[in-house]
C-alpha cells in the first residue's frame, strides 16, 4: 500500500485540524488525494470541540493542480464527480477551513483552495487557473472565484489563464493574508481570533455567514459540471488541448 498523499492530525487539544497535502513537489489533487481529503473531513465533521482546519502543503508549492490524464474523456466524469464532492463536503463542514499557499497553486489546487474560507499567500505564490491553455474551463472556480472576488475580475482569470502573485491575489481580495510563513499566519490568526471562541457558536456564524453563497456554489456547480462533461466534452478542441498537453505536442485548434 502506498503512503498517504494526506497527512492529518490534531492540535491545540483538539481545536484545530491540521490537512497537509503530501505528495511533493506537485502535490497532484488526483482521485487519491481527493479521498484522503474526503476520509479526514468527514471523520471529524462531528468533533464538537473543533473549531478551525488549516490545510497547508509540504514542500514549496502547494499543488500545481489536478491530474492532467485524470481530465481526459474516459476519465473526466469521475475525476470532476469526486472533486466537486469535496469542494461541496468543504462548503458544507461545520468549522471554518484556512489554507496556507506557498509557490504554485494551480487548476484544481486553487479550485480546492478556495472552497475553503480564509486563504493565506506567500508574497511571490503563484496562483492561477490555466485550464483555458489546454482548451477546457475550470468549472468549480467558474462557481467559487465570482463569489469570492466578483465576476469581471473572476473572468479575467478564467478566460486568460494567467497566474497572479500573492500580491495581487491579496490586493483582489483573494487572500486575506500575505507573509513569508503562511501557515504560521493562519494558526497565528486561529489562535488570535478563534481559539477563544465558543466552537459551537462558531458553526452558527459560519453558517450565517455564507448560507447565499454556499446555496448558490452548490446549485451553479451542477448545471457547470454538466455542461463540461456533456458539452465541453463533445468539442474537438477540448480533446485536442488536453491530448496536445499529455504528448507534449503544438496544439492545432479547430475552434469547434
Amino acid at each position: 500500500m502506498s503512503e498517504s498523499p494526506l497527512k492529518v492530525w490534531l492540535e491545540h487539544d483538539g481545536r484545530l485540524l491540521r490537512l497537509r497535502l503530501a505528495r511533493p513537489k506537485a502535490n497532484i489533487v488526483d482521485a487519491e488525494m481527493i479521498a484522503a481529503l474526503c476520509a479526514a473531513l468527514d471523520s471529524h465533521a462531528s468533533s464538537a470541540e473543533l473549531s478551525a482546519v488549516l490545510l497547508d502543503a509540504e514542500g514549496t508549492h502547494f499543488s500545481f493542480g489536478a491530474s492532467v490524464a485524470e481530465h481526459m474523456p474516459d476519465q473526466c466524469a469521475d475525476m470532476l464527480k469526486s472533486l466537486h464532492a469535496l469542494i461541496k463536503q468543504m462548503l458544507d463542514f461545520p468549522a471554518p477551513i484556512m489554507v496556507a499557499i506557498q509557490g504554485q497553486c494551480l487548476g484544481g489546487g486553487l479550485e480546492v483552495a478556495c472552497g475553503g474560507d480564509l486563504l493565506f499567500a506567500h508574497p511571490d505564490a503563484k496562483l492561477g487557473q490555466p485550464e483555458i491553455k489546454l482548451g477546457v474551463f475550470a468549472p468549480a472556480a467558474s462557481c467559487l472565484l465570482p463569489e469570492r472576488i466578483g465576476s469581471s475580475v473572476a473572468s479575467d482569470l478564467l478566460w486568460s489563464g494567467r497566474s497572479i502573485d500573492g500580491n495581487e491575489a491579496y490586493r483582489i481580495g483573494l487572500v486575506n493574508g500575505l507573509s513569508e510563513t503562511p501557515s504560521a499566519a493562519a494558526e497565528e490568526w486561529f489562535t488570535t481570533h478563534l481559539l477563544g471562541s465558543s466552537a459551537s457558536s462558531l458553526r452558527f456564524a459560519r453558517r450565517a455567514a455564507r448560507f447565499d453563497a454556499v446555496a448558490r456554489i452548490k446549485s451553479k456547480l451542477d448545471e457547470v459540471e454538466s455542461l463540461y462533461l456533456q458539452e465541453l466534452m463533445a468539442t474537438h478542441d477540448a480533446v485536442e488541448g488536453l491530448q496536445a498537453f499529455v504528448e507534449k505536442r503544438t496544439v492545432n485548434w479547430e475552434h469547434r
